[in-house]
């Protein structure tokens, strides 16, 4: 086995409060500068700019996770990660049917710019995509699942959009055997407030916005690797988050 360096939460200029530098060779290069080596992009509720993502993490040695933030009815954070590329573009699309369509306002939001592999706008996202959907927290991992997929909270440890700071505890229901702190100094403060994290598998991420935000490699899982291939790590990191880093 061997260490894995990873960030799970990483935002494209395709997220409206994402800094239009946030393009997918520019993340590639800075989480590769930063010694990273499994990267997820995750913008919200769409994965429309990870195919190019993936284009451009192949230039730099990077293990691609395609993803999306979704916002759910109640206004919380999920994390919900594809170990293939077409699982979440297929996901991306079952997505679309519980958006509430509001027109972006780039001046007030921010742009929303989608890109091909060579960091080309191919396009622009018209409708907000940071604003809930109508999916609610019960219903989110089912839909995950149903295309292969795993979903967990985001920035359990943040008041906006966190899921303790909207429900008031880690909920037992439904059953996340994953969560994710902004801070991970502060695993054992928090499974220590809240009992229902005892035995839920703890990740730490950026949920970067800006180049900047890309931290230094410090947080790792171990993975076999061997025959080694990048299909090989992707696939021994989803059998190790399906089963909640046991």
């Amino acid at each position: 086995m061997n260490r894995y360096y990873y960030d799970f939460h990483v935002h494209s200029c395709l997220s409206p409060c994402a800094d239009n530098d946030m393009t997918p060779n520019n993340i590639a290069g800075m989480a590769a500068l930063a010694g990273l080596q499994i990267v997820a992009l995750t913008d919200h509720n769409s994965a429309r700019n990870c195919p190019a993502f993936f284009e451009a993490a192949k230039k730099q040695g990077i293990i691609p996770v395609a993803g999306m933030e979704l916002t759910t009815a109640e206004d919380i954070h999920l994390v919900c990660l594809f170990e293939e590329l077409k699982d979440a573009l297929r996901f991306n699309d079952a997505v679309d049917s519980y958006r509430i369509r509001i027109k972006n306002r780039t001046d007030i939001f921010g742009e929303q710019i989608l890109m091909n592999g060579e960091d080309e706008p191919i396009g622009v996202e018209e409708d907000l995509l940071s604003n809930a959907t109508t999916l609610t927290i019960e219903q989110a991992p089912a839909l995950v699942e149903e295309y292969h997929g795993i979903c967990y909270p985001a920035h359990i440890d943040r008041e906006a959009n966190g899921v303790i700071a909207t429900l008031g505890t880690f909920p037992q229901s439904p059953p996340f055997s994953l969560a994710e702190l902004h801070d991970g100094a502060r695993k054992e403060e928090y499974r220590g407030r809240y009992p229902t994290l005892s035995d839920v598998g703890i990740l730490v991420g950026s949920d970067a916005h800006y180049l900047w935000d890309i931290r230094d490699r410090e947080y790792f899982l171990l993975l076999e690797d061997e025959p080694y291939s990048s299909d090989l790590v992707r696939h021994n990191l989803f059998k190790a988050l399906r089963g909640g880093l046991q």
